[in-house]
């Protein structure tokens, strides 16, 4: 059975890019507009990795990624940040919130899928 991974993140452009890559590598892909919207589609069902943006309307990815780590059937899902924020203070909000990793826009499809194949096991 195919790995379920959440794509996070307000641009549809990125959300395509990034769903497009997922695809090809043989995973399912389920995509959220923004953290809040990511919440509802998180109901019960299998996701083995999130791909969030940072900077969305509604609700931020930091503040998704807390709420994320709150439900107990979501609590050790890895979480990617992939976004434009290269800051530390930033970095360092998204790992004190659960994220397990950080990837800069804009990111080569490989890089992704290395970061993604690392965390999502077999």
């Amino acid at each position: 059975m195919a790995k379920s991974i959440l794509i996070v993140d307000d641009s549809a452009s990125v959300r395509q890019v990034v769903g497009i890559s997922l695809r090809q590598a043989g995973y399912e892909v389920i995509e959220g507009v923004d953290g809040k919207d990511a919440l509802t589609k998180l109901k019960g069902q299998k996701v083995h990795l999130i791909i969030s943006d940072v900077n969305m309307p509604n609700m931020d990815g930091i503040s998704m990624v807390k709420a994320v780590k709150e439900m107990p059937a979501y609590k050790f899902t890895p979480i990617v940040m992939l976004t434009t924020e290269s800051q530390e203070e930033k970095k360092r909000q998204g790992q004190a919130a659960g994220a397990k990793a950080w990837v800069v826009k804009p990111f080569k499809p490989d890089q992704l899928l290395a970061v993604v194949q690392k965390l999502v096991l077999p």
